[in-house]
């Protein structure tokens, strides 16, 4: 069976800057993957050339048999693939329910939707899935770092993904809120979302995924099982540090 993702020589330069270069994995339906690097490795690029936010200097992109490059980022969304961002784009001024509603608005789900009343359930049964149902009525500005985090997981989940890209989902959480929102990215994947992890909590991320990539100055320099990763020599020296299997250990 084909790979829901394939990556084939993906490179992005940027000037001089080669911030991914030749960069080859796949991921299958249904994984949940981790990506990891030091800060400039690269990570957040191949987000943005997968989501169609940046175009590849070169190197294919296949989502479900089709390439996506050079496709417009509604596009791609609309062929399955959402996405969350490190620092959160909320509609501040509009309630959290609205928040929602306005990826409801999707071409890819107007296909389906069956009106206004229709839209509202779903927005508040996703807002009840990420536990906002009680606060959809407040406006997004009211509401803490955390919550943020999870109105826009359920932003991205409205769009319907068939892949879902998580970039540091944990950035900025307490331990409560972290502990809280891996279960929700575990329950996801367990319902057969297909997820693709970058976070720098590693211990956090470790435990959720069955399997790491790790970039360093935009070339992946490994590719495993935590376990494997945590033990690899170039990733240890690149980003790990001594002692890496701390990060898989309960």
């Amino acid at each position: 069976m084909d790979a829901l993702l394939q990556v084939e020589g993906l490179a992005k330069r940027f000037g001089g800057l080669d911030a991914v270069f030749d960069l080859d994995f796949t991921v299958e339906a249904g994984e949940i993957m981790g990506m990891i690097g030091p800060n400039g490795a690269g990570k957040t690029t191949v987000f943005n050339l997968l989501t169609g936010f940046l175009e590849p200097t070169k190197g294919d992109i296949t989502f479900k048999g089709e390439n996506i490059v050079n496709r417009k980022p509604n596009q791609i969304v609309d062929r399955g693939i959402s996405r969350t961002f490190q620092i959160v784009r909320p509609f501040l001024n509009m309630t959290v329910l609205e928040n929602v509603l306005v990826p409801l608005q999707a071409p890819k789900n107007r296909k389906v939707n069956k009106g206004r009343m229709e839209n509202q359930r779903r927005a508040a049964g996703l807002l009840e899935q990420v536990e906002l149902a009680d606060k959809m009525l407040l406006l997004a500005a009211d509401l803490s770092h955390g919550d943020l985090k999870r109105l826009e997981v359920a932003r991205s989940l409205a769009a319907k993904p068939d892949l879902l890209l998580l970039d540091e989902p944990f950035s900025g959480l307490a331990t409560k809120e972290i502990s809280a929102l891996s279960d929700l990215i575990k329950n996801l994947n367990d319902d057969g979302l297909t997820i693709i992890l970058i976070e720098h909590k590693l211990r956090e991320l470790m435990k959720l995924v069955k399997r790491v990539i790790t970039l360093n100055f935009g070339v992946k320099i490994a590719d495993g099982t935590p376990e494997e990763i945590a033990k690899n020599e170039a990733v240890i020296e690149a980003y790990l540090g001594k002692g890496g299997e701390r990060f898989v250990t309960s």
